[in-house]
């Protein structure tokens, strides 16, 4: 079987995806003070705007005659209790604002509760869900937890990881057998579908595309194309049986491949891992693909993307890869071609103890210093031993 045509290029520097809009809590409520904090200073605010207001009022009284005098203090006193009554009147209102602020924030605290039980409940069922025997109620238990994620963002990371760890589960693909053949038990190929369903849901949702090009005449939020994407997950699929593992144009944290064996062809055209990549042990029954793929490798101080140990027992592609720190190829077994045309190797390459049975390729690559071999590419081609025909 051939390698895998060139799929289509994406954009060479996408655009960094919005963190996820987690649910917000309500502000905290505090406790209820003594009634002491607010009623004292309001008597002595309601005391001293009498005061004030009744001396504004008497500080000319000398100058009114004799007969006049009593009613301008009659006068002064009615203003001043008017004054007081006045302030008292806001000192009642920021009151009962602050007693409609205090009841707003104990809905909101309720209303949250709410919905965080639901959100429980509802996550605690689909869990149960993938438990069952019964392969249709876990396929449903999978989009459960998928439309959960979606309506909750925090939950994002937690279903990826529970994902993770059904596939991580003990399972071996079934042997083909005849069409008329009928299995004693449950038929082995349902646990297949709920599987590449697990594949699909976490394929979907790491996948990333670029917005497009925003218009002067269009708002800035004008929508949201790559809404689906889940951005900052990290995969741990150790030693996990993937089967016809399909990852095109996906953006992905840290990933972690060890032992997995991936059944079928693989594919993980286009796809950036903007963390650690592991495919150290991994196995590769058909074809494998990494055409375009990026390993940016984004933790200081550690090695590119390994792929120590790892065999391919098909083709494998590695075609305008790029690399931007050192991987690693330690005893990799390549059981027939490997193709690495056009790839760009950011800090060299390690093929120590690498065994190859059929052809490399390594036309137009970039920055390639391979460790472990002898002399460069043009002795590795020599030694290289042709597969036998027939």
């Amino acid at each position: 079987m051939g390698l895998f045509p060139r799929p289509p290029r994406v954009s060479a520097r996408p655009r960094e995806p919005r963190p996820p809009r987690v649910s917000a809590r309500p502000p905290e409520l505090r406790p209820p003070r003594s009634m002491w904090w607010w009623t004292l200073p309001a008597a002595l605010l309601i005391g001293a705007a009498a005061w004030a207001t009744t001396a504004w009022l008497l500080q000319d009284l000398n100058t009114v005659p004799v007969s006049g005098r009593v009613a301008a203090r009659i006068e002064a006193v009615r203003t001043a209790l008017a004054a007081a009554a006045g302030v008292g009147a806001a000192v009642t209102l920021l009151l009962a604002v602050r007693r409609q602020r205090h009841q707003e924030l104990a809905t909101a605290h309720t209303t949250h509760d709410a919905n965080e039980r639901r959100v429980t409940e509802l996550y605690t069922k689909a869990v149960e869900h993938l438990g069952s025997d019964q392969a249709a109620i876990r396929l449903g238990g999978m989009y459960a937890l998928e439309r959960l994620a979606e309506h909750t963002p925090a939950l994002q990371g937690t279903v990826a990881e529970v994902i993770c760890a059904y596939l991580r589960g003990p399972w071996t693909p079934p042997a083909r057998r005849k069409a008329s053949a009928v299995p004693a038990g449950p038929d082995p190929r349902e646990e297949r579908q709920v599987r590449l369903a697990a594949q699909r849901i976490l394929a979907r949702h790491l996948h990333h595309s670029p917005p497009p090009a925003r218009r002067w005449w269009q708002p800035r939020d004008s929508g949201d194309a790559d809404r689906l994407h889940w951005p900052g997950t990290r995969l741990d699929l150790t030693g996990a049986t993937l089967v016809d593992f399909e990852f095109v144009e996906c953006r992905v944290a840290d990933a972690d491949f060890r032992e997995a064996t991936f059944a079928g062809e693989t594919m993980f055209a286009a796809t950036t891992f903007t963390g650690r990549a592991n495919f150290a042990g991994a196995t590769f029954t058909g074809d494998a693909s990494f055409t375009w793929v990026t390993f940016a490798d984004g933790h200081p101080g550690l090695d590119g993307a390994d792929f120590d140990g790892a065999t391919f027992a098909d083709d494998a592609s590695f075609r305008h890869a790029t690399f931007t720190r050192s991987p690693r190829f330690e005893r990799t077994a390549f059981l027939r071609d490997a193709v690495f045309d056009g790839a760009v190797f950011g800090g060299g390459a390690r093929f120590v103890g690498t065994a190859v049975v059929g052809e490399v390729s390594f036309v137009a690559v970039k920055g390639l210093e391979m460790t472990g071999l002898p002399a460069g590419r043009q002795r590795w081609r020599r030694i290289v031993r042709r597969r036998g025909r027939g």
